[in-house]
């Protein structure tokens, strides 16, 4: 079956990942409050729609990458939402961070309607979504996600159905407390060095073969010594993530006290007006505290 794509939210993840879509060959309808992207897109082959619940008319798929939850909340199931438009057997795939418990809620709702949803965030910021190699992990019925496959994996690599709904979210969750604390890690351990006076660069290509090397230590070392903040995952986006993580980790009685202070850490970034940067940008706060900058010599 030749499917046909709905995809609303074009930001910085969604704009790439909906134009892989578009190469992959899909016929793909779009939706964006930025008049401007949706142009982008259709330049690209894509046909653009006025609202959520037009994209959904002529959609058997319909793919958000959204903000927040309030957001999806209210394109899904808003007065001008996808719920409306929809018809019975279509799949929604949420690919936006957002809470666990509300993805349920808002499954079950759309599941009352006779429609389908799978829960299905993503890790590899922007580089990623680009080359449409994107760790995506997925929460929903098994013949619903096979149904879909083929079209996530035209966005992502390593595509895996975790559990039911609201698992790829909890996923997420658990992925941004690693990405993020160890950034967190990473930035002390860049300050302590740079304090020291030792020439930074060769300390990362010391380490970066042993234990402590990683995909945030690469990722994110020469942005911070290029001092490149341009930001691929913004740090009030993580912030989101974060509190999220942190609500949900209280519904289940969970301490995460490293958790904790990073997401106080962002939010004095946030307070100073560097909520746009990457969230390697989370060196600054460090660095504020050590009156030293970490740089190349």
């Amino acid at each position: 079956m030749n499917l046909k794509l709905g995809f609303i939210g074009l930001g910085i993840m969604g704009k790439p990942m909906a134009h892989n879509l578009l190469r992959n060959g899909y016929e793909v309808t779009v939706y964006d409050v930025n008049e401007q992207t949706i142009v982008q897109l259709t330049e690209c082959g894509a046909t653009a729609a006025p609202s959520p619940k037009a994209v959904a008319n002529v959609s058997d798929v319909i793919i958000t990458m959204l903000p927040n939850q309030e957001i999806v909340k209210t394109v899904l199931l808003g007065e001008s939402g996808v719920i409306h438009g929809a018809r019975r057997d279509a799949i929604v795939v949420d690919m936006s961070s957002i809470s666990p418990v509300v993805s349920k809620e808002i499954a079950e709702l759309l599941n009352e309607q006779g429609m389908h949803m799978l829960d299905a965030p993503v890790s590899g910021g922007e580089p990623k979504a680009i080359d449409g190699t994107l760790s995506i992990m997925v929460g929903g019925n098994e013949d619903i996600f096979n149904r879909v496959e083929s079209v996530l994996a035209c966005m992502g690599k390593d595509i895996t159905l975790v559990g039911g709904n609201g698992c790829g979210s909890t996923a997420k969750l658990a992925n941004q407390i690693i990405v993020n604390v160890n950034i967190a890690a990473m930035s002390e351990a860049l300050v302590l060095a740079a304090k020291s006076g030792i020439d930074i660069d060769k300390m990362y290509k010391a380490i970066r073969g042993g234990l402590a090397g990683s995909a945030v230590l690469d990722a994110k070392v020469p942005m911070i010594l290029e001092r490149n903040f341009q930001a691929g995952g913004r740090i009030d986006i993580n912030l989101k993530d974060l509190t999220n993580v942190m609500e949900t980790a209280n519904a289940f009685e969970v301490p995460l006290p490293l958790t904790s202070q990073v997401l106080d850490i962002f939010q004095v970034l946030v307070g100073e007006g560097k909520q746009a940067n990457d969230h390697c940008g989370i060196v600054q706060y460090y660095e504020n505290l050590a009156d030293v900058t970490v740089e190349k010599k």
